[in-house]
């Protein structure tokens, strides 16, 4: 099953731990209000949400600052990968391109992104 056609909003620790429970598979991306990279991340991620199976959601620790510690983010935009409620991978590479976005996917959960 699909997942959704657009990055999710999250706002709290609790809407990230409900978002991740949700998914088998979850991409979350942290980012903050102002970064460029991190506003030129949210096209790019909606692309993805339609092309592959995962589920994205989006979320500013800034709005609950105890994401960064919790989660270790040193730089944004960083995207974290979940399957089955652990992380698994993360990106913390700045702005990542679909392609970079997809094959990060690819080479870390193959079944969630169609091999055309």
């Amino acid at each position: 099953m699909a997942a959704t056609s657009k990055p999710s909003r999250l706002e709290t620790g609790d809407d990230v731990d409900e978002f991740v429970a949700s998914h088998d598979v979850a991409l979350v991306e942290f980012y903050t209000s102002g970064c460029a990279l991190c506003q030129a991340m949210e096209p790019v991620l909606g692309n993805v949400a339609r092309a592959t199976d995962v589920a994205i959601g989006m979320v500013n620790p800034g709005d609950d600052i105890g994401l960064v510690d919790r989660f270790d983010i040193r730089s944004v935009p960083t995207l974290l990968l979940f399957e089955d409620g652990e992380e698994t991978a993360r990106l913390a590479d700045g702005f990542q391109g679909g392609d970079a976005v997809t094959d990060f996917l690819a080479s870390n959960v193959p079944t969630a992104v169609d091999a055309d």
